[in-house]
């Protein structure tokens, strides 16, 4: 087994020996004339069968039909081919057993030494709203059966799913170099393609049928974009891998300029354009780490930058700045005089192109829209699935005496959307659909409203007027007592603590209106 391949064109002419057997069954045909050339080159008998037997005819090379093998017919319009014993007691047999060579004999079988497959495009077809019935007809059978068999088998039979790997096959086939590693990392190969195929069906159908609870055993598709520099940290591998069933996002996002996308490069940049998502006057969010230094609208996406900047100008340095509307040419201008990681937006004007791609190693990248799918973190021995963090609120109830004015509710609002996105423990304080200051991701909930007034006035914001979001209930008054002292009005937050009513209360006291949601929205 561990021996090289033999290469039958070299053997003595009064050698007696039958020639191998290759099986080709693909629907991608790229490359698959020559591999087949190749491979009757080198002595191989050609055995195929549909489309792939009627192309490789076309293109004069020798053929044997599946139903010749078989002595059965194509049935079922084509849905039964290659399931058949002789089919697959050829690819599974055994050369190390004695008596799967007694068998293969007396039945009448060929060993099969190479499997070339791939599958109905059933990813493809899942794009073009089919009928169900239609659909279901793209769901591969016999492919996924062939290639199992050829992957178990691998100490003997080469498996073939990716045209790219026919090259290489066939120069070491030549040269008789083909070894069991080899085969043994086509068939894992291999195995994670049907993994793949069979985890794109399963959520399509999953889908379509709108089945919505939670099922014992999960499969995610991934396939890889591209291998990263590195992960978080240089001593960390890294690889950028795309959900199939997921259209749009930052794995689609399209960069026009400037270095590769990092790993963190990509987290940064999903955390903000989620953002700026959520709010639908135009809007800007400045990142750092995942966390915004820096959110406002504005009437153009200059004001709202510039808005967003005024948060706070020291973290936004090397930030990652998102907008949710066109950027300009004034606005590019106003991005170039500070260094920036990445700017993303879903259109920018000639001019605002012309003026970044002066900074030739600012990344801009233009982002089509985010993806809803689940969400899904790694834990040690395990991951955690959970539904995306869609909504916003359950309902939105004024539990003081005093009501929010218009202006305090579009502030709360807008703080809100905030805070989901903001590292819990989370506050946000907001003025004019401005961010003026945020603490993140603090044991204490007070210390988050320490932290971001203490942000707010390091710029010096004028607090007076300014409404607090809170991702959690407040769990004492401290944070109350604390913010109106800085001249803070209005507070919105989820609500559910054992101390509401002393919290309430404590709002009364000083003239402050509050908001419940509802809804609470932590981010770890």
């Amino acid at each position: 087994m561990e021996g090289k391949s033999v290469n039958p064109s070299l053997l003595g002419k009064g050698a007696s020996v039958k020639k191998p057997i290759a099986l080709l069954s693909v629907w991608n045909k790229e490359g698959i004339d020559t591999l087949a050339k190749e491979l009757h080159s080198l002595g191989y008998k050609i055995v195929s069968s549909g489309g792939t037997a009627r192309f490789l005819k076309e293109k004069g090379i020798p053929v044997v039909e599946v139903s010749e093998i078989t002595g059965f017919p194509e049935i079922l319009d084509g849905r039964v081919k290659t399931l058949h014993p002789k089919i697959h007691g050829g690819i599974l047999y055994r050369d190390w057993v004695e008596k799967d060579k007694q068998q293969l004999e007396e039945l009448g079988i060929e060993p099969i030494e190479v499997v070339v497959v791939n599958l109905y495009p059933f990813e493809e077809k899942s794009k073009e709203n089919l009928p169900i019935k239609e659909l279901l007809e793209f769901i591969d059978i016999g492919g996924p059966t062939l290639i199992r068999a050829a992957a178990k088998n691998f100490p003997r039979v080469a498996v073939l799913t990716d045209p790219s790997d026919y090259g290489w096959f066939i120069e070491k086939l030549k040269k008789g170099e083909l070894t069991q590693e080899d085969r043994a990392r086509l068939a894992v190969k291999a195995f994670a393609h049907t993994a793949y195929y069979d985890g794109v069906i399963y959520n399509t159908l999953k889908g379509l049928l709108e089945i919505s609870q939670n099922l014992p055993e999960e499969a995610l598709p991934l396939k890889l974009k591209e291998e990263l520099r590195y992960g978080e940290n240089p001593h960390q591998r890294g690889w950028l891998y795309k959900n199939p069933l997921e259209d749009l996002g930052i794995t689609e996002a399209q960069v026009l300029q400037g270095k590769k996308m990092s790993f963190n490069n990509y987290l940064d940049a999903d955390s903000a354009v989620k953002l700026v998502s959520e709010i639908p006057e135009t809007a800007c969010a400045i990142i750092k780490h995942t966390n915004p230094c820096g959110v406002a609208v504005g009437k153009t996406t200059y004001e709202a930058y510039k808005r967003a900047l005024e948060g706070d100008p020291v973290s936004a340095f090397g930030g990652i700045v998102a907008f949710n509307d066109t950027v300009d040419a004034d606005t590019a201008a106003e991005l170039t005089k500070i260094f920036l990681e990445i700017v993303i937006a879903p259109s920018f004007t000639p001019e605002a192109l012309q003026i970044l791609s002066k900074k030739k190693n600012l990344r801009v990248i233009l982002f089509q829209g985010r993806s809803i799918f689940k969400d899904v973190k790694k834990i040690s021995g395990g991951y955690l699935l959970q539904d995306e963090d869609t909504e916003l609120y359950k309902e939105l109830k004024v539990v003081t005496k005093r009501e929010p004015t218009e202006r305090e509710l579009q502030d709360l609002l807008f703080a809100w959307r905030v805070v989901k996105h903001v590292k819990s423990n989370a506050i946000v304080i907001a003025k004019d659909k401005q961010v003026l200051g945020v603490g993140m991701g603090l044991t204490s909930r007070v210390d988050a409203l320490k932290l971001a007034i203490s942000k707010a006035k390091e710029f010096g914001k004028d607090l007076k007027g300014a409404v607090v979001a809170s991702d959690a209930f407040f769990p004492f008054r401290d944070s109350i007592d604390i913010a109106a002292a800085e001249g803070i009005t209005a507070f919105i937050q989820p609500g559910g603590s054992i101390r509401d009513k002393e919290v309430i209360e404590a709002c009364d006291e000083h003239g402050a209106a509050m908001v419940f949601t509802g809804m609470r929205h932590f981010k770890h």
